[in-house]
């Protein structure tokens, strides 16, 4: 809370985090760098770690909830959370305060209701086809303007209750940026957030079969269009229009393959719950 005569926060952030006691620490230095400018609700969900206890030695809003539910925390934390525009950020992400500020302030402007920093992806440490993956992953046409998979999402006041209308599904980053028309986003490109990937490539088809998972349950429930697709032609532009990837698309297909065919029994299950979790990327 602020006290009389502060200064209101330009933003509330809202932090899902299940099992995050390696990376919330990290996180929360950064957010918590200047003090104030931004309201923190940390949504700790069926934690067996210590991320609950890590983030309460932080100036920020702690809830300890005992469901493993993403949706479950976001909503619990919008309940808590006062000022707009909104942050959603993901526990394992790296971002500035200023960063979140930004992100803030491009909301309400010449009718963004959404907006996400420019992503990046680290390579030290990865194996070299994790690196050739996400040479190609990170040139293709859905990728760099989709708003998925940067971790960070700022919206406005209507955004925030759209984003809670919202079914609960795997592939919620996904889901809420499609939940908005393409006039309506916007990438920050002078605002970056560090995404750590998978460092080995067993850890890179787990990642994939969850977002497979997730892409065919937003796919039964309409919620996935066609901007947010890859199809051969885009692949095909990809290597005309870099070249020297056309030697990496082999692994980049073979990952999306693997991933397709582990994802293939738990889409015919029906089993969009259970988590396909990489822990190299936490170390």
């Amino acid at each position: 809370m602020t006290g009389a005569g502060a200064a209101r926060p330009v933003a509330s952030v809202v932090i899902p985090a299940h099992d995050e006691e390696r990376t919330i620490g990290r996180l929360l230095d950064a957010l918590c760098a200047a003090p104030g400018l931004l309201e923190i609700v940390v949504a700790c969900n069926g934690c067996t770690d210590g991320t609950a206890d890590t983030a309460r030695r932080y100036p920020v809003t702690v809830l300890d909830l005992p469901e493993p539910s993403k949706s479950a925390a976001l909503r619990a934390g919008d309940r808590v959370a006062v000022a707009f525009p909104r942050v959603y950020l993901d526990a394992d992400v790296e971002i500035t305060a200023d960063g979140v500020a930004r992100l803030a302030a491009a909301v309400g402007q010449g009718g963004i209701t959404v907006a996400a920093p420019r992503r990046t992806i680290p390579r030290t440490g990865v194996s070299s086809p994790v690196r050739w993956y996400h040479d190609v992953w990170e040139s293709l046409p859905a990728v760099r303007s989709g708003l998925f998979g940067r971790g960070v999402l700022a919206v406005s006041e209507d955004g925030a209750r759209r984003v809670g209308a919202l079914p609960e599904m795997m592939a919620d980053d996904l889901v809420l940026s499609e939940a908005f028309a393409p006039a309506e986003r916007a990438v920050v490109h002078d605002v970056a957030v560090v995404v750590h990937p998978a460092r080995t490539l067993r850890d890179l088809v787990r990642r994939r079969t969850r977002v497979t998972t997730g892409n065919a349950q937003a796919d039964r429930a309409g919620l996935r269009g066609a901007e947010a697709r890859t199809s051969l032609g885009d692949l095909w532009h990809v290597v005309r229009e870099r070249p020297g990837l056309a030697l990496r698309m082999p692994v980049f297909l073979g990952v999306v393959i693997a991933g397709r065919m582990r994802a293939r029994a738990a889409v015919r299950a029906g089993d969009f719950t259970t988590w396909e979790r990489d822990a190299s990327s936490r170390v």
